[in-house]
């Protein structure tokens, strides 16, 4: 399960309230896609989410539980800049966060935990169609394959939660189309709740089964960082899971 709580959450700076009075009920399986103007707290709410940041009041759970204080592999996140190592090729790339899980201190695994490791890191190259290009470096990879690389280096962890901060802004019209439906078939496939956070209401509304719009309900011209954005509308749509 992915169940997601989130009550009451405020989250402060000093001289700023960037969010206020969050409250939601996700579901799990739920793909929410995140709108509203630039810096009205949509990242913030991913930084959240992902332990980047503590709120200031409130909470967040998942699955009943209070979220750990730091980031873990139950919640994976991609950029819309390409958060790949130069110096590895595409199954290196892969494996490397399950090394790190089951090898801490070496980062490194050996003999039937390496083997297995790799037989894993090859189903998830296949499934974000990049087996034919598995030892190839990301400087030989196209904006749109080097996407498909990070999107493989979280799913390769089995995250809970997939959070996606504008992962698609960078690419061209076609390329996007090309995500689109990988991201699609991943979510039905491997059944994770997604954040996914963009500007772009026609990509929104095509990958979401539900939509939060975040806004400033309150503002006063004479103090900018005195409120804070909330969720102005919350959008459930009929896509579902196949």
């Amino acid at each position: 399960m992915s169940q997601v709580s989130v009550r009451n959450l405020w989250m402060e700076y000093p001289g700023q309230i960037v969010l206020e009075r969050i409250n939601l009920e996700i579901a799990s399986g739920e793909f929410c896609v995140l709108i509203g103007p630039s810096g009205c707290g949509k990242t913030t709410f991913l930084r959240l989410l992902l332990s980047m940041e503590q709120p200031t009041r409130g909470e967040i759970l998942l699955d009943g539980e209070k979220l750990p204080a730091e980031p873990g592999p139950d919640r994976g996140v991609v950029f819309q800049r390409y958060s790949v190592f130069p110096h590895l090729t595409v199954v290196q790339n892969v494996i490397l966060g399950l090394e790190f899980g089951g090898s801490p201190l070496l980062g490194k695994l050996f003999g039937a935990s390496r083997r297995r490791a790799i037989a894993e890191a090859e189903r998830v190259i296949e499934a974000v169609g990049l087996s034919a290009s598995r030892n190839k470096y990301p400087a030989q990879l196209s904006g749109g394959m080097q996407q498909r690389l990070a999107i493989a280096q979280t799913l390769i962890r089995k995250p809970k939660l997939l959070l996606l901060d504008e992962p698609f802004g960078a690419l061209d019209p076609g390329t996007k189309t090309q995500m689109y439906e990988l991201i699609t078939r991943l979510w039905r496939e491997e059944q994770i709740t997604v954040f996914m956070v963009t500007h772009d209401l026609k990509e929104g509304f095509t990958l979401a089964t539900r939509v939060l719009t975040f806004d400033k309900v309150r503002v006063d011209p004479g103090a900018p960082g005195a409120y804070g954005a909330t969720i102005t509308f919350d959008l459930p749509l009929e896509r579902r899971h196949a």
